[in-house]
Order: structure tokens, then C-alpha cells, then sequence
């Protein structure tokens, strides 16, 4: 075989024009019949077109031809002929001795029609159109990423042909090639990092933030791969595993692909589009079919794609597998069934790792949140995840927290639910064990929610929905808030109260004894200092006055201005003990303004009393109980008499200073 450049003068890069061809065809078969005196004897009719040529160079050509014609006979070529017309005519041309108009654009359907005729080595010599195709697809295109890219997308055409004769593949294992050259390339390491999703994971998912990564110049080999017909992208990845790619690097290609054809809102107009040139005559209803079992054939394959379980935890973001689920949801299906358990096994794994704002909520806001699909797939995803850790039989992760409080957040988002009874609510709320949660602000903020959505709730309904928030797990802000909130139980709120005394008494203990401890330790150091610095300079044996002045005053001074920023820091603590003290005495005086609550509460407190007193005084549901609002209000009055005395102590202390460094 005669060695073949891309630079042969019978290899045409520049696509001519089928009226350019027509008329070239016309000169050949003239001066055919003026070289040889031969008529033209063979009419070949390709779809809507006819070509009448001469028997005898087709027949030196091409198999096929030489089965079918006799001294004069017709030929029609099926419909299915790779290429059609213009693919037969430029084979013509290469027939009657002319250059053959090669590219990336013609040389796949080229190479099936020259198939289909025949027109191999074997039968018309070195240099047929067989193997003239086969080594310019060898040595030029697949050398050539965004050459192999074209003939790869022409043959979606060819098919099931251009398969038989291993284009696809050995375009497919190209581009898998160069795409793995491409990760390890060192260059280009140094240059910028290799694309990746870990920037996702830290915030909700969103599908435009996802463009935006891939929009950068140095990930255009992703986009083209993206955009390739789901068909050949699926084999690509497979090329791309099978050579040795790593997966932290093919999970974001797949990523990308699913984000396109499945997640973004574009493609329900995209797909619209393709069912409208394929049957113009479709109605509305048949061309939503179409563009869901599209979608829904698309997705069943993305998630035969990618792998699970703990490797790709840092890999593909968990909000991901939301918008999937979130998709399938919309498709529906009963053949997505295992794909979306699938999905909600892989999000459960990733639970921890969850925002807020992925989870699934209801489509349509006129129906009860609580009998949606949304919220009966959010409940099955939980329940598994608690499920999996009662199995496991292990002291319970650092991860169940954030996973109760993602669930009592969840819960705000649908808690103003109108058709959602108290006893919905609860059993929601009982989905997450109460020993996951280390803090309850999210749980207060839930209940709140669900309260002020649902005035008419009785204070027995009130007290059932709150009867799992424990004050002691409430931050300061949001116990003050409890005390000032006129929705919640009046049980909760003296609960929150008494928190709130407990912590005042702490603070009050605290500032006393740190601000004992530091001016202690100030007096006691800055005499050891005074002690050293004149002992120091009699060893030495200074006898300068002014030294000794100086060695003397230092310390002093240095008394005195750490006492002054000590006193200050006390001072600012105990005013804002104090501020907090009047609000907790404010809603002491609000309540006692309604006797009937509070003589019931004292019934109700005085009646289980008896049962609480082996309880430890570190629970507050048993001091509540045995609440005495007058001793609190003695208690308060005295804690003032100490911020007036302390105040005062300060205050002489700050006169006397001056006089002691003045002498």
C-alpha cells in the first residue's frame, strides 16, 4: 500500500459545494465518453436524485456493481445508503479518476458507502476507497481531538455501519486517550488544577454555579465531551475507567453531563425542540411524553454511571443526588423505582454533609405538605439514616447532631403546613431521636414556627408539641427569647425563666470570683516585683536617688492602672448581669398580672411536687414545680443591694488611688 500523508494532493480539507460537485461530475462523465467513445450505458438513482454514468469504471471499482449490471440496467440503491446523494457523488468522482474530497465532515459516510460498494484493495487495486478512507481516518483524525469529536458525531447517522466497522470505537479510545494525556499533563498542572467539585460541597447546589466551573477556557475538552449523545458519552467514560483515569476526575465529567441534560431547567426546551423536528405533526401531550422518557432514559443511565459508598463522598456533592432525586420525583416512572432508591441510599450515606437547602418541598403549595411525595421521601431518608445507625450498633457519631438539626430545620421550612395536626407534627419530630440533639435552638425554632402558624391551638395541644424542648439546651439568646415569646406554653416559659435565674446566679458567681482572683494576683505580683526590683539594686548597689525613685514608682503605678482596668471589666459585667436581671424580673411581674395561670400552675406544681424532690436540681422539669416567685423577687432585692455595695466599694477605691500615688 502506497504511504499516505494528510498532504496527498487527493485529500481535500475544504468541504466544496454539492453544485461544485455536480458540475465536476458532468465534465468527468464527458470526458470519459469523449476518451474511450464509450455511451453511457448505467443509470444509478440514490434517494431523489439519478446519476448516469458509464459501466465500465464502476464495475473496475466496486463489487457491488459489478454483481448487479448487465449491458444496460438500472440500479437503485437503498434508502438507507450511508451518506445518501452527496456521499454516492463524491464516490463517483473518486470512480472516473478524480480527487477525492476527504474531511472530517464526509470521511465516516465515505468509508460505510465504500464499505457497502464494495470498493476494497482486493478488487480495484492499491488505493482503493476502502483503505484510502481507513488510513486517513488512522493518521489524520484520530490524531486530531477535534477532528475525532466531528466524526464521532457523524456517526450517529451511520449507525448501526460505522459500529460494524469500528469507527465509534476506535474514535471513542481516542478521545479517552487524549482526554487521560490531558489530566497528566504536567504543563498544565502547574499552570491551573484539574477540574473539581470540592468547592460544591461546601455550599447548596446550585446548576448555574455549576456552568460557571465549566465555562472556564481550560475545561473545553469537558464541554465537548458533554456534549456528546448520551449513547457514546456513556462509552467514553467507560474508556476513560478502563485506561486509568482516576475517578475523583471522571465523577465531575458525569456530573457536568447529568447537570446539562437532566438537572438544568434548559432542557425540557431543548428536548422539546428535537421531538418537534422529528414529527411536526405531534400534539402537546405526545411531545411531553417524548421529552420525559428522553429525560428518564437519560437519567436511568447517568446513575448506572456512577459509583457509590464512601470514595465519592468527597468527590460529588450530596446536593447533587438531591436534584437528581428531585428530577426523578418530577419524571415519575414506575422503571425508576431502584433508581431512586439507589439515590436515597447514597444521600443517606452523605447526610451529614447536607444543606438545608437541597432538601425536596412540596411542588404544588395548595396541597397538605404532609401527604406529599416531597415530604414522604425526606421522612424515608431520615428514618433510614437513624435505622442504619441502630444496626450498626456504635456509639452514636459526631454526624447525628447535624443530622437533627438539618431534620428540626427541615421542619421549620414545612411547619406552617395549615392541614399539619400536632400529632403530624410530633411524629416528625420523633423521626430524629431526642438524644441526637445536643442543642435545641433548631427544635425551638420548628415549634415556634408550627405555634405561630396554628393560633388556635389549645395550651394542651401547646404543651404536647413542646414537650421534647429542654430549656437547658437553649443558647442564651434564644432563652430570652422563650421568656418573651407570648406564643409558647406558660410552662415553657417559667421553664426558660428559671434557666435564666440560674444562669444570672452562675454569672453574678463567676465575675465575683475571677474579679477576686485577678486582684489578688495583681496585689500579689506587683509586691513580689517591688520586693525584687529594690533587692535587686541594693545587691547591685545602686546609691542614685532618682534610680531608686524610679525603681519604686514603677511597680505602683503599674498597681494602679491594672486595679482601674480591673474594676472597669467588673463593673461592665455587672451591668450587663444586671440588664438581664430586670428583663428576667419584667416577665416575672407579666405573669404574676394573671393570677388565674399562675394560682393553676401552682396547683399543678404543688400536686407533683412530692414526686420531683429526689430529682437532681440540674433538671429543670423539676424545679418548676417548686418555683416561689416572692423569694425570687427577696432574692432579686438583694442581689441589687450587692450591685449598690459593689458599686460603692468601687468607687472609694477608684478616690483613694490618687492619694496613694500622689504620696
Amino acid at each position: 500500500m502506497e504511504a499516505f500523508s494528510p498532504k496527498d494532493s487527493s485529500i481535500l480539507s475544504s468541504p466544496y459545494s454539492s453544485q461544485n460537485l455536480s458540475a465536476l461530475l458532468k465534465i468527468k462523465v464527458i470526458s470519459w465518453s469523449q476518451e474511450t467513445g464509450l455511451p453511457v450505458t448505467v443509470r444509478v438513482r440514490v434517494a431523489n436524485r439519478s446519476f448516469n454514468l458509464h459501466k465500465s469504471p464502476l464495475i473496475s471499482k466496486s463489487g457491488y456493481f459489478k454483481r448487479q449490471l448487465n449491458e444496460w440496467q438500472e440500479v437503485d440503491l437503498p434508502s438507507n445508503f450511508p451518506g445518501g446523494s452527496e456521499t454516492f457523488e463524491m464516490i463517483a468522482l473518486f470512480i472516473y479518476g478524480s480527487s477525492t474530497f476527504i474531511d472530517p465532515f464526509n470521511v465516516a459516510s465515505l468509508r460505510c458507502a465504500a464499505e457497502f460498494l464494495e470498493m476494497t484493495e482486493a478488487l480495484g487495486g492499491p488505493g482503493n476507497l476502502c483503505e484510502r478512507t481507513d488510513l486517513y481516518l488512522t493518521q489524520v483524525i484520530l490524531q486530531s481531538w477535534d477532528d475525532t469529536l466531528i466524526v464521532l458525531q457523524k456517526c450517529q447517522a451511520l449507525l448501526p455501519c460505522a459500529e460494524e466497522l469500528l469507527i465509534v470505537s476506535r474514535c471513542i479510545e481516542s478521545l479517552a486517550f487524549m482526554a487521560c494525556m490531558e489530566i497528566l499533563d504536567p504543563e498544565r498542572k502547574r499552570k491551573k488544577g484539574i477540574v473539581s467539585l470540592e468547592a460544591l460541597a461546601s455550599q447548596p447546589w446550585k446548576s448555574k454555579l455549576v456552568k460557571e466551573i465549566l465555562s472556564d477556557q481550560d475545561h473545553l475538552w469537558i464541554k465537548d465531551l458533554v456534549a456528546l449523545p448520551f449513547g457514546f458519552f456513556k462509552r467514553v467514560i467507560g474508556s476513560l475507567r478502563r485506561q486509568g483515569m482516576k475517578e475523583k476526575y471522571v465523577s465531575p465529567i458525569i456530573v457536568f453531563y447529568a447537570n446539562k441534560w437532566v438537572i438544568s431547567k434548559k432542557t425540557r426546551q431543548f428536548w422539546e425542540c428535537l421531538c418537534d423536528n422529528d414529527d411536526d405533526n405531534n400534539n402537546s401531550n405526545t411531545r411531553d411524553d417524548d421529552t420525559s422518557d428522553k429525560v428518564l432514559e437519560t437519567l436511568k443511565g447517568i446513575l448506572d454511571l456512577l459509583h457509590v459508598g464512601s470514595k465519592v463522598s468527597k468527590i460529588i456533592p450530596v446536593g447533587f443526588y438531591f436534584a437528581l432525586l428531585a428530577r426523578s420525583l418530577e419524571l415519575g416512572g414506575s422503571s425508576m423505582t431502584e433508581g431512586k432508591e439507589r439515590l436515597q441510599q447514597q444521600i443517606v450515606f452523605l447526610l451529614p454533609l447536607a444543606h438545608v437547602e437541597d432538601f425536596l418541598l412540596p411542588k404544588q403549595l395548595t396541597e397538605s405538605f404532609t401527604s406529599s411525595m416531597e415530604v414522604g421521601v425526606m421522612e424515608s431518608i431520615f428514618s433510614s439514616y437513624v435505622l442504619s445507625n441502630i444496626e450498626m450498633k456504635q456509639s452514636p457519631p459526631m454526624g447525628n447532631s447535624i443530622v437533627a438539626e438539618l431534620w428540626d430545620s427541615y421542619l421549620s421550612l414545612i411547619a406552617h403546613d395549615p392541614n399539619m395536626t400536632p400529632k403530624k407534627f410530633m411524629n416528625l419530630v420523633e423521626i430524629v431521636p431526642i438524644s441526637y440533639r445536643n442543642n435545641h435552638d433548631h427544635l425551638y425554632a420548628a415549634m415556634n414556627t408550627y405555634i405561630q402558624a396554628h393560633p388556635h391551638l389549645s395550651q394542651e395541644d401547646k404543651n404536647t408539641v413542646c414537650k421534647y424542648l429542654n430549656c437547658q439546651k437553649l443558647s442564651q439568646e434564644l432563652c430570652v427569647e422563650a421568656v418573651q415569646n407570648e406564643f409558647m406554653p406558660l410552662r415553657l416559659i417559667v421553664q426558660a425563666l428559671f434557666i435564666q435565674q440560674l444562669n444570672t446566679q452562675h454569672a453574678f458567681k463567676e465575675c465575683s470570683e475571677s474579679f477576686r482572683f485577678a486582684y489578688s494576683r495583681e496585689l500579689s505580683g506587683s509586691l513580689s516585683s517591688s520586693r525584687y526590683q529594690n533587692s535587686k539594686s541594693q545587691n547591685l548597689g545602686e546609691s542614685d536617688h532618682e534610680g531608686e525613685i524610679m525603681i519604686m514608682n514603677k511597680p505602683l503605678s503599674c498597681l494602679l492602672e491594672s486595679d482601674h482596668v480591673v474594676m472597669q471589666k467588673k463593673s461592665e459585667i455587672l451591668a450587663a448581669a444586671k440588664k438581664e436581671y430586670e428583663s428576667t424580673s419584667f416577665r416575672i411581674q407579666n405573669l404574676e398580672q394573671d393570677p388565674p395561670k399562675m394560682i393553676n400552675f401552682g396547683l399543678e406544681g404543688r400536686s407533683h411536687s412530692s414526686k420531683r424532690r429526689n430529682n437532681s436540681l440540674g433538671q429543670v422539669t423539676s424545679c418548676i414545680g417548686s418555683v416561689n416567685f416572692s423569694s425570687q423577687r427577696k432574692y432579686a432585692g438583694r442581689l441589687l443591694k450587692i450591685f449598690r455595695r459593689v458599686t460603692l466599694f468601687g468607687r472609694a477605691k477608684l478616690k483613694r488611688k490618687p492619694s496613694v500615688s500622689g504620696s
